[in-house]
């Protein structure tokens, strides 16, 4: 036995060391076995394999913002193609570089599949979170300080609210969520699926243009310088270089009637976070809409009229009486939408444009009688005394005859003076001087008058609203002015605006021994006393042509020969009573530049006078179709004139942050019904450009802010908004105060535009 178990202990040892070696693999396996058991659950649920194949999902399923379990892992399929970016870093494909920026933020992209939701509406229903509203961050990074300046300044925010508040999930949160990884390969029937229905940016270009409306603005008075009514469309006979012309649209307006389309700004309370301030959609609200304006409230500033008072050629009498005229006009006739500005042609006791009377009566009050230049010829006592009219015949025409009446009046000063020595070399001497000194007088003060008028237009052509000026003038000569005076009446036309002109010498004869207030010229003879009589009657005539021309070439009226400068101011001056509103599109219009003549005439057997534009210059050859659109809104932007091709609601609410700064929104309701979309990959195709722009209580521009909504529905969401529309929504910073609205809206395929007003008084 111990032989035995001596043989049996290297045996028994060597199994020991197996038994442990064995144990200890089993130990490591059951390890590995657990580790391996319990890592597959959670690697499942961490992270689903990129190339995993995903269930069954309808053809187009919109995307969601909420998180679903993944199903369980299948076996890995081949790739079929490239792997998506990491979250955060996604591009965008090539044609969809606009929709995928529509995040402001850095962190936009890398959200766009996390569960926080849409802003809600303060007057939303519980279970309706992100069904009634959608915030859009415009794609352009740039602040709106940087484009605007002014007072006030547009929040880069626009909000998109369809417009029922039953809308389902899929109006809102569809069109704008973005596609969580697209790839880098895709065909065109997946781009067309991944396009966003729904998208804004900012551009500084418009849409393109197919249409150029001309509007005619028409004032018809009868004998009595009354506005005439009840006139219709089939009485009023349009034509553009004389060939009859279509009119497409017509209306009747009033001071009135203007009033009662304008928008009015509605307070509301101060959201509690204004940051994710929204609104419900503006056919469920009754803010902004038109109606009368309650008692002491802001009018709509809608004519701007400026008195240009010519104290350069104006005498002390004539003046003082157009003066008390002014006055008195102001005190019975201006009404609470008109905005007056005085401006003279010295430059001094001026206003501009203003609802303060006290200020304008004050500038008027403070005129006098004021030439530009040292030498006035109406207060030279010189012996030889000659008109700025034979003057500029001698020097600039070379007239002989009127160079012979001169000098023969010039002998007899010189040899009164010199006692009959050297008379003919002094009296020529004595010619030229007289003749520079009364043409470099006459000269400076045409040209102050010109270059002063031709301000006033550049002036008052960025007002928005019916803009005229009143030339209040004894008239002046041209005659080395006649380009500029053209070039004058050019601008005008260009801004659509009327230069009315008051002739302050009322009803005038020429006094055959001139002025009697200054001493009695010495005359060669009856012969030279004759034809100075004649360039005095001449040189009135020539003046009254050119407020005659100035009135007549920009569709004014000439207030002339007449005591009764109270009617004058009246006629040129005050709101006409009624004005009917045409509008026509040009037929074979080139872009070439031209200046294209207008008449208007009645078709009825009465004798009025008819008060209109007398002509428009087409667009420039080489202009893109995008510049020739922004000039279409930008001429609607500041013509004031409602336009409906397009139908759009206006609302304007606004709530205080504190005493000083408030917060302005404008919300433009958007009727899809009249918009004419294209078809394309099976969506619907078009672009709205929404101009808003900020005006302070005078008409000056303050801001505006220029969006484009991109739409490319599918049949289903342009169902549904045809039914509601979309609403979009601006901000503007602002400080308590009056502020006029102007909002356009254009149609980028039919070239459709629509333009409403909006007036909002912040205390």
């Amino acid at each position: 036995m111990s032989a035995v178990a001596g043989r049996g202990r290297p045996c028994l040892a060597a199994n020991r060391r197996v038994v442990r070696v064995g144990s200890a693999l089993v130990f490591v396996a059951g390890l590995l076995c657990a580790s391996l058991w319990f890592g597959l659950p959670c690697r499942a649920q961490s992270a689903a394999p990129q190339n995993a194949t995903p269930p069954e999902t309808p053809a187009d399923p919109p995307p969601s913002l909420i998180k679903h379990a993944k199903p369980a892992p299948t076996p890995p399929a081949q790739p079929t193609t490239t792997p998506a970016p990491p979250s955060g870093s996604t591009p965008a494909p090539a044609n969809q570089a606009a929709a995928t920026q529509s995040g402001a933020t850095p962190g936009a992209a890398g959200q766009a599949g996390s569960s926080a939701p849409l802003a809600t509406p303060p007057n939303s229903a519980p279970g309706q979170s992100g069904s009634s509203a959608a915030t859009v961050v415009p794609a352009s990074p740039t602040p709106a300080a940087d484009t605007f300046t002014g007072a006030a300044q547009p929040s880069n925010e626009v909000q998109l609210f369809p417009g029922s508040p039953s809308t389902p999930p899929e109006a809102t949160s569809a069109p704008l969520a973005a596609p969580a990884s697209p790839t880098l390969a895709t065909t065109p029937a997946d781009s067309a699926r991944s396009t966003p229905e729904i998208n804004t940016r900012t551009s500084s270009v418009p849409l393109e243009s197919h249409a150029n409306l001309v509007p005619v603005r028409v004032v018809v008075h009868d004998a009595s310088g009354h506005a005439v009514e009840n006139l219709q469309k089939d009485d009023f006979q349009i034509k553009q270089d004389g060939k009859p012309q279509f009119i497409t649209h017509f209306s009747v307006e009033t001071p009135g009637s203007a009033e009662k389309q304008v928008a009015r700004g509605e307070a509301i309370p101060l959201p509690a976070d204004s940051t994710a301030y929204a609104i419900s959609d503006s056919a469920d609200g009754t803010s902004g809409k038109p109606g009368p304006a309650p008692p002491g409230a802001l009018a709509m500033p809608s004519r701007f009229v400026a008195l240009l008072f010519d104290d350069a050629h104006l005498d002390i009498g004539d003046l003082s009486q157009s003066k008390v005229a002014a006055l008195r006009f102001i005190e019975t006739s201006v009404k609470p939408n008109q905005r007056l500005a005085v401006y003279t042609v010295s430059g001094h006791h001026e206003v501009d444009f203003t609802d303060d009377q006290a200020k304008i009566r004050a500038a008027i009050s403070g005129l006098i009688a004021n030439p530009v230049g040292a030498y006035d010829p109406a207060t030279q006592h010189d012996c030889l005394q000659i008109t700025y009219y034979q003057a500029d015949l001698i020097q600039n025409k070379n007239d002989q005859q009127a160079a012979a009446v001169a000098n023969s009046d010039a002998m007899v000063c010189a040899a009164a003076a010199t006692g009959g020595q050297g008379v003919q070399q002094q009296a020529a001497m004595l010619v030229t001087s007289t003749v520079q000194e009364v043409l470099a007088a006459g000269e400076i003060n045409t040209q102050y008058a010109v270059r002063r008028l031709t301000d006033v237009v550049r002036r008052i052509s960025a007002l928005p609203g019916q803009r005229s000026i009143v030339l209040v003038s004894p008239g002046f000569l041209t005659s080395t002015f006649e380009y500029d005076v053209s070039e004058l009446i050019d601008k005008a036309n260009h801004s659509n605006i009327f230069i009315n002109t008051l002739d302050a010498r009322g009803l005038y004869t020429v006094d055959p021994i001139g002025d009697v207030t200054r001493s009695v010229p010495v005359r060669a003879s009856a012969a030279t006393s004759a034809m100075s009589l004649q360039y005095r009657l001449d040189e009135q005539r020539i003046q009254s042509e050119v407020l005659s021309d100035l009135a007549y070439s920009t569709g004014g009226f000439y207030f002339r020969n007449s005591n009764d400068l109270d009617a004058g101011f009246r006629t040129t001056a005050a709101e006409p009573e009624l004005s009917y509103l045409l509008a026509f599109v040009p037929s074979n219009l080139k872009n070439d530049g031209k200046f294209h003549t207008l008449s208007v005439k009645l078709t009825t057997k009465e004798k009025y006078t008819v008060q209109a534009r007398r002509g428009f210059f087409a667009p420039k050859r080489g202009e893109t179709p995008g510049q020739l659109a922004k000039q279409d809104i930008e001429d609607a932007l500041f013509s004031q004139d409602e336009q409906q091709s397009v139908p759009i609601q206006l609302q304007l609410q606004y709530f205080k942050s504190d005493a000083q700064n408030a917060k302005l929104s404008v919300l433009a309701h958007v009727d899809l019904t009249h918009v004419g979309f294209q078809k394309s990959q099976g969506r619907n195709w078009d672009d709205l450009t929404i101009v808003a722009a900020l005006f302070d209580r005078n008409g000056n521009f303050i801001t505006g802010e220029e969006k484009t909504l991109e739409l490319r529905l599918k049949d289903a969401t342009l169902e549904r908004l045809d039914q509601t529309g979309v609403t979009v929504k601006t901000n503007f910073d602002v400080k308590p105060g009056g502020y006029l609205v102007r909002l356009v809206v254009r149609d980028s395929k039919a070239a459709q535009l629509s333009a409403r007003n909006g007036v909002v008084e912040i205390p």
